[in-house]
């Protein structure tokens, strides 16, 4: 055999046995995994039949993504939502259903724009025993409470760190519970998945929410920088996906689905 041709047969030997590592790599990112907050519903939560999985509008509406595209997206349970975000920026779990979206957060993740809901952010107090309240310089001087790497939008984010004395722990349940036993003036947290907590609490009846809210922030599917699936194709199509969904009237009716499903599971307790 000559030089010219033994080189060619070296050069299609390589090219040949790097094509199964290709294939396996793109049969990888047919199968994605994504997480978020389990204590937030009618958006996600811990399914009751399978708790290591999260169901909710997030995950019905990432799913309907996903399948549009040809892809399966696992939403599974990780751990309380300051967990969440560490499994997505270290890339051990490819996306968030479900993501706030601040400067500091675009450093971990990229964020699929638009957003497919938007939330408001509310300040919650026992019932009876609420302040003059109207814009965020009425919290000062109060103790409040929050969840660990939570955000309530760019701008309250950087007041708060600034103005505000919160306080972080790790879950919802535990804040309310230091709210009701005095320990806090305040809690700051999403309105309808604080409403649907304090219901399973058996609390709905000591808690308020004083208005205005502080904020109303888009949720976004957000991909993490380190997600070996993470490539300009995948944001592009999820992106053109997501825009078709939510001009149309499907998000809205999965929260309002997901509402009544969690609902129904709570009185089925």
């Amino acid at each position: 055999m000559s030089g010219r041709c033994l080189g060619l047969s070296v050069m299609l030997s390589f090219a040949l046995a790097m094509v199964p590592k290709i294939t396996v790599a793109a049969d990888a990112c047919q199968h994605l995994t994504a997480t978020g907050n389990p204590e937030y519903p009618p958006y996600l939560w811990r399914d009751p039949q399978d708790p290591e999985r999260l169901i909710g509008a997030n995950a019905d509406l990432l799913k309907q993504v996903a399948k549009e595209l040809g892809l399966v997206v696992d939403v599974v349970y990780v751990g309380p939502w300051s967990r969440a975000q560490e499994e997505v920026s270290s890339g051990r779990v490819d996306m968030l259903a479900g993501y706030f979206r601040t400067q500091a957060r675009e450093r971990l993740v990229d964020f699929v724009s638009p957003p497919f809901l938007f939330n408001s952010s509310v300040v919650w107090v026992r019932k009876g025993e609420g302040f003059v309240y109207s814009d965020w310089s009425d919290l000062k001087g109060r103790r409040g409470g929050t969840l660990v790497n939570n955000s309530h939008g760019q701008a309250f984010d950087d007041y708060a760190r600034a103005q505000l004395n919160l306080e972080a722990v790790p879950s919802v349940t535990q804040a309310f519970q230091k709210l009701l036993l005095k320990r806090s003036d305040y809690v700051i947290f999403e309105h309808y998945p604080g409403l649907a907590l304090a219901r399973t609490l058996g609390k709905e009846q000591a808690l308020e929410v004083l208005e205005p809210p502080i904020s109303s922030e888009g949720l976004y599917l957000a991909l993490s920088h380190k997600s070996g699936c993470n490539k300009p194709a995948l944001r592009e199509q999820l992106a053109r996906k997501m825009k078709a969904l939510v001009a149309g009237p499907l998000p809205e009716q999965l929260v309002v689905e997901n509402l009544q499903r969690w609902q129904r599971q709570q009185a089925g307790q």
